[in-house]
């Protein structure tokens, strides 16, 4: 009977010893969870600070464009009103001219302007590189979603493998585990991105 004790001391001081060690696996994937977390936050919330920056470049674009689009038009009205009055006034044919010269200088300066980086060239520039900043934190998203769902299906089977004793699914949490730590971690890095996204 003492040697029977004695085995069962062992054998549930082994089992305690082992559920520590699932206890602090358990732990571990849970920061990891928490890490997920806040990585799919932070690409959501980049993504969406991306597209509302984009979609001001592109609203301040089109303003300008249209600004532009209306001078040409004064000018063009302005050219063919010199063509077909060649009797005009001197002093009227000069100030029409200086105002043919000052608008081509504003269409000029509203196409570029690299000083304050305002020009339709320049704006065209940032809307395209805004839309791709956004573009990479939506492809960041899913895999931190991948990530946390792996993590908590690893944290359940790792739980139920401390009820239940064995091995069998405390090793599947392992693999599970790891390709949710492998989705996580590519959130952060993007090494690898599949086609369809």
């Amino acid at each position: 009977m003492a040697l029977q004790e004695i085995a069962d001391a062992v054998e549930d001081s082994g089992k305690k010893g082992r559920d520590r060690w699932i206890a602090v696996y358990i732990g571990v994937l849970a920061v990891l969870l928490a890490v997920a977390g806040v990585g799919s936050g932070n690409a959501m919330k980049d993504a969406m600070a991306r597209n509302i920056e984009a979609s001001n470049t592109w609203a301040f674009f089109q303003a300008k464009n249209i600004r532009r689009h209306e001078l040409r038009l004064q000018v063009a009205e302005f050219e063919a009103m010199l063509a077909v009055q060649p009797d005009m006034p001197a002093a009227a044919r000069s100030m029409i001219t200086e105002k043919i010269a000052t608008y081509r200088k504003d269409d000029q300066h509203l196409t570029t302007d690299p000083e304050r980086g305002e020009g339709l060239d320049e704006l065209f520039v940032k809307g395209k590189q805004l839309e791709a900043e956004r573009d990479v934190a939506m492809q960041r998203d899913p895999f931190f979603d991948y990530g946390r769902a792996l993590l908590q299906i690893a944290i359940v089977l790792a739980s139920v493998a401390i009820i239940a004793g064995g091995s069998s699914l405390l090793v599947l949490s392992g693999v599970i585990a790891v390709l949710g730590a492998a989705a996580t971690l590519n959130g952060f890095l993007l090494f690898w991105v599949p086609a369809f996204l």
